[in-house]
């Protein structure tokens, strides 16, 4: 690029949103709210810079170095939010004493992360979040879980173009005790094991090895991610193991709420973050082709992290730019633009007043009118209604006027059908 010359880009990894754009954020949008108020969840927000302590946290994990850092004029260090969890547990620490729990809460939250590009991965994104506080019971997990397959039906997804895969960190936890690995090394063998498929296994290998486990153990953790069944991680385990009986009763509600073949038990899904304590699951294409479209868990122990009560919690994040492009690919790039509405048009400036009147009425009935601003003649306004996303139009001309009535044209059907234009 030449000196001085603007670029027409967004930064690397932010987002423009043009109108064809805006369709399938409004139908994805739309199906978050609409599945988060079916559930029974209460809308809230929150800034979207951030405390750089409240971060910190969580220092050492990836996610950490993937923070848009700055100081603001007073030298305070703050931080664009790289996820809502954080900040859902200040606000929940802040009025803990106020609150009656459970809460339910959901939002649509812009997050952004100085990370690496690929397939479905931006720097800047939007991530619907559903948050069950105050609950211990494993109806939590299935609440969340519900509210999501819930949002992919409305977005128009068929249930068999995905699985939601479902494990346990307290499962895995029990099992590498059996293993013989202490746990004050499962945050660490958690994190390696969660990079597998990522990285060679020869270098999550030396990843647990610097942490220090032996040969031994680390093929004992690597061997744990065979097991492929939860009735084969059940005998693996302790008898009268919580976290199988959790995973069995998660199972049995999906079954009684009409998801249950959605799920699949998978025990390598384990989520990089150190926050979770128990339940955790990701979904993903049946198809293979994209990155998870959203994931979550139990984190029992984030708001005594920052401070708050010891407070039982399970959390979802579902972005934007995964689901959007496996719509894309399964429904086609057009899907997304839904015609709904009138366009109004008139032959001369004669008739102008008379399409001012039609709009006029038909948006005070609640609907959608794209109005033309000065007359046309028949062929473009025609193709302009038939290149937007209107539903119908009406092109108004002196004999309309005349008679008080014009004829509305189906743009998908060409049917028409006489309309009152006075």
């Amino acid at each position: 690029m030449a000196d001085g010359q603007i670029s027409f880009d967004p930064p690397r990894g932010m987002r423009d949103f043009y109108p064809e754009d805006m369709e399938w954020r409004t139908r994805v949008f739309d199906a978050f709210r609409a599945a988060g108020d079916a559930a029974g969840f209460s809308r809230y927000d929150a800034c979207v810079v951030e405390s750089y302590e409240l971060l910190a946290r969580k220092a050492g994990e990836e996610v950490s170095n993937q923070i848009y850092l700055f100081e603001d004029k007073s030298g305070r260090k703050l931080a664009l939010r790289p996820e809502m969890t954080p900040t859902l547990a200040r606000m929940i620490a802040a009025r803990q004493k106020q609150l009656s729990f459970p809460v339910k809460w959901t939002t649509v939250a812009q997050c952004f992360r100085y990370e690496r590009m690929t397939k479905g991965r931006k720097r800047e994104h939007y991530q619907w979040n559903l948050d069950i506080v105050g609950e211990d019971s494993v109806a939590a997990e299935a609440e969340v879980l519900g509210a999501a397959c819930d949002a992919l039906r409305r977005m128009g997804l068929p249930d068999g173009a995905y699985k939601v895969r479902v494990s346990s960190r307290a499962l895995l936890g029990e099992l590498l005790d059996a293993s013989g690995i202490p746990q004050e090394k499962h945050a660490s063998v958690f994190l390696a094991l969660d990079k597998r498929g990522k990285i060679p296994d020869s270098e999550i290998a030396a990843i647990l090895r610097d942490g220090g486990l032996d040969d031994a153990a680390a093929e004992a953790a690597f061997g744990l991610l065979a097991v492929d069944s939860l009735d084969a991680a059940a005998a693996k385990a302790a008898p009268g193991s919580k976290a199988v009986a959790s995973l069995r009763e998660l199972f049995a509600l999906a079954q009684t709420a009409g998801f249950a073949d959605r799920l699949v038990f998978d025990i390598s899904v384990i989520r990089g973050l150190s926050y979770y304590t128990g339940i955790v699951f990701e979904a993903f294409d049946t198809a293979g082709e994209f990155r998870a479209i959203f994931g979550g868990g139990r984190y029992d122990n984030l708001l005594t992290a920052i401070g708050g009560a010891p407070t039982p919690a399970v959390g979802l994040g579902f972005g934007d730019v995964v689901v959007t492009e496996l719509l894309k690919a399964r429904l086609g790039s057009d899907a997304g633009r839904a015609r709904r509405g009138y366009a109004v048009g008139f032959m001369f400036p004669e008739q102008r007043d008379a399409a001012f009147r039609l709009a006029a009425r038909l948006r005070a009935a609640g609907e959608r009118v794209d109005l033309a601003l000065r007359n046309q003649k028949p062929k473009q306004f025609f193709a302009r209604a038939g290149a937007g996303d209107c539903a119908k139009a009406v092109f108004i001309g002196p004999d309309d006027v005349a008679r008080g009535t014009a004829m509305a044209k189906d743009l998908a059907t060409r049917e028409q059908a006489e309309i009152s234009i006075g």
